[in-house]
């Protein structure tokens, strides 16, 4: 399938879009001609960042606004082929402390933008912004998609019911939406300012300003991070193929990793560095799901996808474009 001709001058938004897997997904749409538009509230501590957009902005419709105002919904998905909703809030320990405002965003928010695509433009294909999250506390590795339900925090309860959103429109009415479950996705123009939407961008300021990294536990807990190139990619296929109608995809990276040999890999990839162990803050160990890997076989055998990015050279890519635009990150 050559994706250029799927999404040439095809009318796509993308919700969420100044964010890290936004900004990156509207660079590779506008290289495949796409006609992108981007709405998204511009909250820093959600993500977002101007510099993320700077070098397209002459080549997308960019729309800073809330999207829990559901006239900007409704004006926004008028007329559009493609949806690619990235907009939430991702903080697990953020979900904690303020439950409402990730009800708010990832749940009442999905619902608006399902019901305004099933009212006002029905034909549209969304791809939905899913997170490993839903699962909990796994029961056996790898996991697939038959795994239960058991969200270990709100973050995970308020995603999955956004998702079952769209799920069920589907189901009901039809409507062309599929979700994608991430995990752990690093790269170029993620948040590093601090640990508050994922720990990899922190790790690697910290390398950067010579700092160590800060590991919780024994670091013995398994991750498979996937590069940002490749989650692209699936959003693409995805979108691409009526196979993925009502469905959802694990996706994930080409290694499991004990995050304690990810630092030592951080490391030995930048030059220089070092790591400690610290112990578990209790906020945060409450809510660990302990060791992760996906089985991604099922979008493997529907759309031909894989992660294809090894992870040191992953790794290598993100700290090099950090290296050279830690201003605009820290």
């Amino acid at each position: 399938m050559e994706l250029t001709d799927v999404f040439k001058e095809k009318r796509t938004l993308i919700t969420g879009g100044m964010g890290f897997i936004g900004s990156n997904l509207a660079h590779r749409l506008v290289s495949l001609g796409a006609r992108v538009s981007i709405v998204d509230s511009g909250d820093s501590s959600m993500g977002a960042n101007p510099f993320n957009l700077a070098d397209i902005l002459n080549q997308v419709d960019l729309k800073v606004a809330d999207l829990r105002d559901d006239q900007v919904i409704e004006r926004m998905i008028a007329g559009q082929e493609y949806l690619f909703n990235l907009a939430g809030q991702a903080s697990h320990a953020g979900s904690m402390e303020d439950p409402l405002a990730d009800l708010e965003i990832n749940a009442r928010c999905q619902l608006s933008i399902v019901e305004a695509c099933r009212k006002h433009n029905p034909g549209i294909k969304i791809i939905y912004a899913g997170t490993r999250q839903s699962y909990g506390q796994v029961r056996q590795l790898p996991i697939d998609e038959s795994h239960p339900i058991d969200p270990v925090d709100y973050n995970g309860i308020s995603k999955r019911t956004g998702e079952l959103y769209h799920l069920v429109a589907h189901r009901i009415f039809g409507l062309n939406a599929c979700s994608l479950r991430m995990t752990n996705v690093y790269g170029p123009r993620m948040r590093c300012r601090d640990g508050h939407l994922n720990f990899i961008g922190l790790w690697i300021r910290r390398i950067i300003e010579g700092k160590p990294i800060p590991v919780y536990g024994q670091g013995t807990q398994i991750r498979d991070p996937n590069f940002v190139d490749d989650v692209i990619e699936a959003m693409l296929l995805a979108a691409a193929s009526p196979i993925s109608n009502g469905q959802v995809y694990n996706l994930g990276g080409l290694e499991a990793v004990r995050l304690i040999d990810l630092a030592d890999r951080m490391i030995e990839t930048a030059g220089g560095g070092s790591r400690v162990l610290k112990p578990f803050p209790e906020a945060r160990r409450r809510i660990d799901i302990g060791d992760y890997q996906a089985n991604f076989s099922k979008i493997q055998r529907q759309l031909g996808w894989q992660p294809r990015v090894a992870l040191t050279e992953g790794l290598s890519r993100t700290i090099d474009f950090f290296r050279q635009n830690q201003e605009h990150y820290w």
